[in-house]
């Protein structure tokens, strides 16, 4: 599931999340280790084309990471100061390679990546915020594919 299928079941929470990650320039990707330990590292995100794509330096270690266990979570970044503002972005999903020239082309078009660079194709398994509502419930959004987004409150 791509960024397309949240958009078309949960257009709202696209909207938030594509706001979110956009308000800042880094976020915070948690990767795999070969002995299945997490790493966590920076990271600039894209959505282009009813994608969330994911660019890195060539042999970095988060980009070795995904090519051996494509699992991932990325977190948005909470910002300056103690005001969350849409609240907590969270995106968990399986990162697809893409050596496909013309994709791959596409993507350097827009954005202008350093080169040479790793791209990978955001497969989403699931998108959580977190907000405070009115000074008094702690609300949690989770959509999941093929699912109703559900919506909890504390």
């Amino acid at each position: 599931m791509n960024w397309t299928a949240l958009t078309a079941t949960a257009p709202e929470l696209a909207k938030i999340a594509e706001r979110r990650f956009g308000a800042f320039r880094h976020h915070v990707l948690a990767t795999l280790r070969k002995d299945g330990s997490p790493r966590t590292s920076g990271l600039e995100v894209r959505f282009l084309d009813g994608e969330l794509w994911l660019g890195m330096m060539p042999h970095s270690l988060k980009a070795l990471d995904l090519r051996r266990d494509p699992r991932f979570a990325l977190q948005s970044n909470p910002g300056s100061g103690t005001d969350p503002g849409d609240g907590d972005l969270r995106v968990g999903g399986r990162a697809v390679e893409v050596a496909e020239p013309g994709l791959k082309g596409a993507y350097v078009k827009e954005v202008e990546p350093p080169q040479p660079f790793h791209l990978f194709r955001a497969e989403l398994t699931e998108v959580v915020r977190t907000y405070v509502e009115d000074d008094t419930y702690l609300v949690t959004e989770v959509w999941r594919p093929g699912r109703p987004l559900r919506t909890l409150r504390r």
